[in-house]
């Protein structure tokens, strides 16, 4: 890591280009191979049982789903609470005029820590600033907001990683990633205050001025998140679409695929997808918001100013190998329909943050069109939902069962995360015939009947005893929604 710092130095000093990229990100040929739609490709059967890891296993896709009696899966959309004093952070008196942010939590401390695009004094419409503020509960925020000094000149993003306090080098902690001047820029900081960039040039040029940048805790790399503006022969016109990059060491970067681009025989209107971002990794699965852009459409009618235009909603996707993605074509989260709230035009999520038992959603909302009044139209607000309910499996109609593939199983404990109040889950092992197990039958299991995140299953016999069987999980539902499965 030293090594990366000194050459990191010398970029800063010398100017130097160090992204490998050899053209443009939109030069790149068009490909959606790894850019998927959920419900337009079947899920091959595993050939092999499935080895489960410690830890969740949601049921977000059809990877763990063999079949279902009765079942349906369910979008779960985040319910806005009145209680929440939305929006938490204003354009007018914090300055926020973009929809980019990153929130973190301090572990030890458990403050909140908030970054975001906040206003040029000069009201320029291509420059912005790093507005920081922190908060004791993630809703409150402590203000004046601060505006931090710039690594360089900032055009727009405001995506921040914190590599932690075990970080191998403190020096680099901290990572900030912005657009300006025709691509990716990037700096570095010990303590997410103070910046220090990393090249002079753009590390990724692309021509679309949205950029994020995550760290994938998986495969020990981070991702920046890049769009570009196009055309297409699945669309008509020049769209904005999503691609990703790799990197270990913020110097070189992997040439960037596509991993959101719209069709035309799935989606409807002039769909594009203006960026992707809040990433949140759950067990194997890697979770992504997706921001969709309509220019086609319009928040009222007629609009209010008459040259208003511009709806944004956000939908969910998500990536098992860290590479090819799968987008829900049906929104997660939609602006609010009452006309003359604060995000009645856009709503889209830009950052997710456990908490405790639930997920806070950070949003950027407009309230009347995608390029109104922006200095004070476009704000951040806050949504609430509880742990890996993203998608439910709900029993259709009164009574369902849910059965995976053969899995590997692992573990001294399996839990749900299930909605049963009013109803009932019981769960039921099964051998590679179908055959339950004795001591793991639907009889054997006691009913779970409440509302619960994580609530251990309970058989006459412990799964102590099936460690390293190959077995199938069926799960017998009445009046209940099941999310989740934990494996400890």
């Amino acid at each position: 890591m030293r090594q990366i710092v000194t050459v990191l130095a010398a970029c800063c000093i010398f100017g130097c280009a160090t992204g490998n990229a050899a053209k443009s990100s939109e030069e790149i040929p068009l490909s959606s191979e790894k850019a998927l739609v959920y419900g337009t490709t079947a899920v091959p059967a595993a050939k092999e049982p499935i080895p489960l890891s410690l830890g969740p296993h949601l049921f977000l896709d059809d990877y763990l789903i063999a079949s279902g009696t009765n079942v349906t899966r369910v979008v779960q959309i985040p319910e806005r609470n009145p209680a929440i004093p939305n929006p938490i952070v204003t354009g007018e008196e914090d300055g926020c005029f973009q929809p980019y942010m990153t929130i973190l939590r301090n572990n030890q401390t458990g403050r909140f820590r908030l970054w975001y695009g906040s206003r040029n004094q000069d009201l320029s419409e291509v420059v912005s600033r790093i507005g920081y503020m922190e908060s004791a509960d993630g809703i409150h925020w402590e203000r004046p907001h601060r505006i931090l000094p710039d690594p360089g000149p900032i055009q727009f993003g405001c995506s921040v990683v914190d590599r932690g306090p075990a970080s191998t080098d403190p020096s680099i902690r901290y990572t900030f990633a912005w657009w300006h001047g025709g691509g990716l820029r990037l700096a570095i900081s010990p303590d997410g205050l103070t910046f220090t960039p990393v090249s002079e040039e753009p590390l990724i040029p692309h021509n679309h001025d949205i950029t994020g940048l995550f760290f994938d805790t998986l495969r020990n790399r981070y991702v920046a998140t890049i769009s570009v503006y196009r055309g297409g022969k699945t669309w008509e016109g020049d769209r904005r679409i999503t691609m990703h990059s790799f990197s270990t060491d913020l110097l070189q970067w992997t040439q960037p695929h596509h991993v959101l681009v719209p069709d035309y025989s799935i989606d409807e209107g002039e769909l594009q997808f203006y960026a992707m971002d809040g990433y949140l990794q759950r067990g194997r699965l890697t979770i992504g918001m997706v921001k969709v852009l309509r220019d086609d459409l319009e928040a009222d009618t007629p609009p209010d100013p008459p040259e208003a235009y511009g709806v944004g909603y956000t939908t969910l996707a998500w990536s098992r190998d860290g590479e090819t993605w799968t987008r829900d074509p049906e929104p997660f989260f939609r602006p609010d329909p009452q006309q003359g709230t604060w995000d009645h035009a856009h709503a889209w999520i830009d950052e997710q943050l456990p908490v405790d038992d639930e997920v806070y959603l950070y949003y950027g909302g407009y309230a009347r069109g995608h390029k109104v009044n922006r200095f004070e139209e476009r704000q951040i607000g806050l949504v609430k939902m509880k742990r890996d309910r993203y998608v439910a499996r709900a029993a259709s109609n009164g009574k369902g069962e849910l059965l995976t593939p053969l899995l590997q199983l692992t573990g001294k404990t399996l839990s749900v995360n299930v909605n049963a109040n009013g109803g009932m889950l019981r769960a039921e092992l099964r051998d590679v015939t179908g055959t339950p197990l004795p001591g793991f039958g639907y009889d054997d299991c006691a009913p779970i009947t409440t509302d619960t995140v994580s609530t251990p299953v309970a058989w006459t016999k412990s799964i102590d005893s099936l460690a390293g069987q190959t077995i199938q999980l069926a799960s017998a539902l009445e009046h209940a929604s099941l999310f989740a499965f934990y494996l400890e």
